[in-house]
C-alpha cells in the first residue's frame, strides 16, 4: 500500500505566506488605481489630502461605496443635524465618509467648521464645469471629508430644469468619486424642499434616510416623499433606490405627543424605523454655531450618545463594517 505523502512543514508555512503575498499585491493594485484617479482628476492643492486615504488605509476600499441621502421637504426637522452627526459617528468608527452639502444654506458646511467659499460647491460640476473630486475638502475630523455648499447652488434649482437628463446630473457628477472606492459612505444633505436638488439626490442615492420630527405635522410630508421614491423607481430612473430608514428626531420624553408619533410610524413602517430616537436637546442646537459636531462639542450629552448609537445601527443594517 502506497504511503500517504504528508506536506512538509515548509510547504504548510508557504501556503499562508503565499496568501499574504497575493493579498498585498491586490492592495497595491487598488492603491495604484486610486492614486492614478487622484492624479487625473484632483488639483495639486488637494491631492495630498486624498492620497492620505488610500484604498487599503481604512480597510474598506475594495468595497462599493454606499450613498445615503437625508431628505425631508419640511424644514426644521433635524435633517442637517442628522446628516452631520451621523457622518461623524461613522467616521468615529473609522469608516471613511464623504458628507455632501447640497443645501444652498450651507448649514452642514458650517456645522463641521468649514468656511463657505465662492466656487467651492457642486454648482460648477452640475453645470459641467470642473469635477466633484476638485471640491472635496478636508475637515478637522479624521475619516470625514466634505463637499461644501454655497449660495450660488440655489441657482441650480432653476438651471437644472433646462439641461438634458436634469434628474441624473448629480448622479453623473458623483460617479467618479463613487467608482474610485475612496469612500465607504457618501451622505448627502438636501435642501428642505422636494425641488431639483433633492430629486437629484434621490436619483444618486442607494438609500433614503428620512429625518422625522416627533410631531404630527411632520407625518403629513412622509407620504409625499415616499410617493416620489416610488415614482422614480416605477419610471426606472433609479431602480436601486430604497427607503433605508426613518430617524425620529426631537423626541421629548415629557410629552405624550412624541410617544404617539413614534408609535404611529412603528405601526405603519415597523421594519424601517430605527430603534434609536434622537432626543430634543439644546446642545445639539448649539453645536453647529461653534462649527462642531455634537461629539466634539459635548461628547457626554444624550444627543451624542443617541447619534453614536444610530451610527452603530446604520453600520449593522447596511453591512458597512464588513471587510
Amino acid at each position: 500500500m502506497r504511503e500517504k505523502i504528508r506536506p512538509r512543514k515548509c510547504d504548510r508555512a508557504a501556503a499562508p505566506l503565499a496568501a499574504i503575498v497575493h493579498r498585498n499585491s491586490q492592495i497595491a493594485e487598488v492603491q495604484s488605481r486610486w492614486h492614478r484617479c487622484i492624479a487625473t482628476l484632483a488639483p495639486a492643492a488637494i491631492r495630498t489630502v486624498l492620497i492620505d486615504y488610500p484604498p487599503s488605509a481604512i480597510g474598506y476600499r475594495t468595497m462599493p461605496t454606499t450613498v445615503f441621502t437625508i431628505a425631508n421637504q419640511k424644514g426644521g426637522v433635524g435633517k442637517t443635524t442628522t446628516a452631520v452627526n451621523l457622518a461623524a459617528a461613522l467616521a468615529e468608527k473609522k469608516i471613511h465618509t464623504l458628507l455632501v452639502d447640497l443645501d444652498p444654506q450651507a448649514n452642514a458646511t458650517s456645522a463641521v467648521g468649514v468656511e463657505k467659499q465662492a466656487g467651492k460647491s457642486l454648482y460648477g460640476p452640475l453645470r459641467g464645469e470642473g469635477s466633484a473630486v476638485e471640491m472635496i475638502t478636508p475637515t478637522a475630523y479624521e475619516h470625514l471629508a466634505l463637499i461644501p455648499s454655497e449660495e450660488d447652488l440655489a441657482a441650480a434649482e432653476i438651471e437644472l430644469a433646462q439641461t438634458e437628463n436634469y434628474l441624473a446630473r448629480l448622479n453623473t457628477v458623483l460617479t467618479p468619486v463613487r467608482d474610485s472606492n475612496g469612500y465607504r459612505v457618501i451622505i448627502i444633505d438636501c435642501p428642505p424642499a422636494l425641488g431639483m436638488l433633492s430629486m437629484n439626490s434621490l436619483v444618486a442615492a442607494d438609500f433614503l434616510l428620512i429625518a422625522l420630527q416627533c410631531e404630527y405635522l411632520a407625518l403629513e410630508g412622509l407620504g409625499q416623499i415616499l410617493r416620489n421614491v416610488e415614482r422614480l423607481k416605477s419610471a426606472h430612473i433609479n431602480d436601486r433606490l430604497e427607503l433605508g430608514g426613518i430617524v425620529m428626531t426631537m423626541f421629548d420624553l415629557r410629552t405624550n405627543l412624541s410617544r404617539q408619533v413614534v408609535d404611529e410610524v412603528k405601526q405603519h413602517l415597523p421594519d424601517k424605523i430605527f430603534k434609536t430616537v434622537i432626543p430634543r436637546t439644546v446642545r445639539l442646537s448649539e453645536a453647529p454655531s461653534f462649527g462642531k459636531t455634537i461629539f466634539a462639542y459635548d461628547p457626554a450629552n444624550p444627543g451624542a450618545a443617541a447619534y453614536r448609537q444610530l451610527g452603530k445601527e446604520v453600520i449593522e443594517r447596511f453591512g458597512l463594517a464588513k471587510s
